[in-house]
């Protein structure tokens, strides 16, 4: 009887050995993490727009509804029963919707000129901005390499071409090549005419007979490409102050301005000399062209006066909107 246990165990033994045997050791390798992504940061003019709505009266705040985006404009009605029409406000790169130079002194002084006015927040350029990158992986201990004397460490050792590899087989972790800055400024023109829809709509619902364009810095190359892709009918005039053109755009301001149909007031400063010397190329495009839609007012920079040069600023800009009103003394 013992012999025959002795039998069968050993049977069993001899069917288990080779499942037990074809089960994998298991893996001590250490994982690689998965490569970490930074987030991209909030958009600058987000915070501008956070802080202008703790600074600014609640009641001259409106946020306005642009195809995926939310944005804050200004709106300061008329001090008037009747008034002349709405200034939509377009700052410049760096700029907010109150910025002290240009914007905030026009959107606050206009509403005593019959003119409402509603100054908006644009979007942060992309084709301004950096590209998105991944962060570097903590990188994980290894173990001491193998005696290069052993015979085990010169079966095991990876083949220089393999060992460069480690680290770059996945090639989701890469990072995908810039867009053309082309595209770039696309979409960005994409987003700011979004905006200047919404505030042409909001100026409309407040049943404003005239509605006119009002571009500093770059936000005037925005406003100008505007109206000479989208062609409002809207909109009947356009007000340039201290125009720009961002970086490498094409064509820049210079060429689309004087193009346009509608009615225009370029205004530069005459003692800044690459801004006379944009300025002129725009008059002379303009006569090329026999627009006598296109008017130009040259200023002069007032320093360590900040306040009479916004005032000079002013005058100009009304008179030209509202050519019978007369300036009276203050």
């Amino acid at each position: 009887m013992s012999s025959l246990r002795l039998a069968l165990a050993a049977l069993y033994l001899s069917s288990a050995l080779p499942v037990l045997a074809a089960e994998p050791a298991p893996d001590t390798t250490p994982a690689q993490p998965a490569p970490v992504v930074r987030q991209p940061l909030p958009e600058r003019s987000q915070e501008d727009a956070t802080a202008l709505e703790r600074q600014v009266p609640a009641a001259e705040q409106q946020h306005l509804q642009a195809a995926q985006d939310t944005f804050l404009a200004l709106w300061k009605p008329a001090n008037s029963s009747d008034p002349s029409g709405v200034v939509v406000i377009v700052p410049g790169a760096g700029e907010n919707a109150d910025w002290p130079r240009v914007v905030g002194p026009l959107r606050n002084k206009l509403p005593d000129a019959n003119w409402a006015s509603l100054s908006l927040s644009l979007p942060d350029l992309r084709s301004e901005a950096s590209q998105p990158r991944a962060a570097e992986p903590e990188k994980i201990p290894t173990e001491p390499a193998p005696n290069s004397s052993s015979k085990e460490a010169s079966t095991t050792a990876k083949p220089i071409e393999q060992a460069a590899s480690v680290g770059t087989e996945n090639p989701d972790t890469e990072l995908q090549p810039e867009q053309t800055l082309e595209a770039l400024t696309n979409a960005d023109a994409e987003r700011i005419f979004a905006r200047i829809d919404a505030a042409i709509a909001f100026a409309q619902q407040q049943h404003m007979r005239s509605i006119v364009l009002l571009g500093h810095g770059t936000g005037a190359y925005w406003a100008t490409r505007y109206l000479n892709e989208k062609q409002p009918k809207q909109v009947q005039k356009l007000i340039l102050v201290a125009a720009q053109s961002p970086a490498q755009v094409e064509p820049d301001i210079n060429v689309l301005a004087p193009a346009l149909s509608v009615e225009l007031l370029d205004v530069f400063y005459k003692d800044k000399p690459l801004m006379r010397k944009a300025a002129l190329q725009r008059l002379h495009a303009s006569k090329r062209m026999d627009r006598s839609n296109f008017n130009q007012v040259g200023l002069d920079t007032i320093a360590g006066n900040r306040e009479a040069e916004q005032e000079q600023l002013l005058r100009r800009v009304r008179g030209w909107l509202s050519p019978k009103a007369v300036d009276k003394p203050d």
